[in-house]
């Protein structure tokens, strides 16, 4: 894999304000989990390797995106070929609590790397039948800090993503940053973002199935508005990522371009400027030195939700509750 490695600091930066972070932009080995998590132990080994204190993945990266649902007229209701690779997507998700993410939490631990990762969640507290795109922090003593279900699909992911809830709205220490994240059009709605915000968030993680026109104008406009630096970390697709055995393949394949998801990975800085300008078709990890100093000199005129907010004007409700269908309540 090609590494790109930048540094951002200041004239000044002091040794604790620095931190190195990857953007891991890889093609999933689609609709297969095993596989695509073996491709994401080897990025996250990597990055450890490279001294990097976070790594980030694409959303939904693991088994994939549902790219089949507008090349296979997936809203076709009762569909036996719809029915029959939702099935084998289901499948292939992820379920945390049955170790599915184990060896990248042990790897975490092992380089000391905190891990951001998009993955398809078969959630046991909801029945384990629907899915969720999640976005999963594991810290660097690999331990899962949050699991952020996305709170509203987008358009065609509808037909095969449920609506999540705000329990993953969290944030989390990393060095002298505070890291938190959102998946894809979540970065485009304002109180999702002001919930990360408010909790002193100055390092923000978008993931993106993978496509410059989002990252290359999102990217920058978050970072001013938050004055934080910004990850945009996106996946790739090229029709080659698709296995042989893949279920409606060749309508799949006849129905798409030759690059389905062309990455645009890049880093913003807190006044709205390139640290990394979006890499474009290729799978590469990204490395860059950050300065906290940075965001502090630029909170300086604005900061949106500390001396520049009025909450005795204006204030945020965010409901952190887990939701399930049913409580249930035995006798001892």
């Amino acid at each position: 894999m090609e590494i790109l490695e930048v540094t951002h600091c200041g004239p000044k930066t002091a040794a604790s304000d620095k931190i190195k972070v990857g953007l891991a932009q890889i093609a999933p080995v689609w609709l297969k989990r095993e596989q695509t998590l073996q491709k994401v132990a080897d990025a996250v080994e990597l990055a450890g390797k490279q001294g990097c204190q976070l790594v980030t993945f694409g959303e939904a990266l693991v088994p994939g995106y549902p790219f089949w649902i507008e090349r296979t007229d997936g809203a076709r209701f009762n569909d036996p070929k719809q029915k029959a690779i939702y099935a084998e997507y289901l499948e292939q998700g992820v379920v945390i609590e049955e170790g599915h993410l184990d060896e990248i939490c042990a790897l975490a631990k092992k380089y000391s790397i905190s891990v951001y990762l998009g993955v398809m969640e078969r959630a046991s507290n909801r029945s384990g039948h629907s899915l969720y795109c999640t976005l999963v922090y594991i810290d660097q003593k690999g331990e899962i800090g949050s699991a952020h279900r996305k709170l509203q699909p987008t358009y065609e992911e509808r037909l095969a993503w449920a609506p999540g809830d705000g329990h993953g709205l969290r944030v989390h220490p990393l060095g002298r940053f505070t890291v938190g994240g959102l998946n894809c059009f979540e970065n485009w709605m304002p109180l999702s973002r002001a919930a990360l915000y408010a909790q002193g968030e100055d390092l923000h993680v978008a993931v993106w199935p993978g496509g410059l026109h989002n990252t290359e104008d999102t990217t920058r406009f978050v970072a001013k508005e938050s004055r934080s630096y910004v990850i945009s970390v996106s996946g790739l697709m090229r029709k080659t990522d698709f296995p042989a055995d893949t279920l409606a393949l060749y309508e799949i394949l006849e129905n798409s371009d030759e690059i389905l998801s062309n990455g645009g990975s890049c880093i913003s800085a807190p006044d709205g400027t390139w640290v990394v300008e979006p890499q474009v078709g290729k799978e590469i990890l990204i490395t860059a030195e950050l300065d906290h100093a940075v965001v502090r000199g630029e909170r300086q005129n604005f900061d949106p939700t500390g001396h520049y907010s009025r909450p005795d004007v204006t204030r945020l409700i965010v409901d952190r509750k887990r939701q399930q269908l049913a409580d249930f309540i035995d006798s001892e």
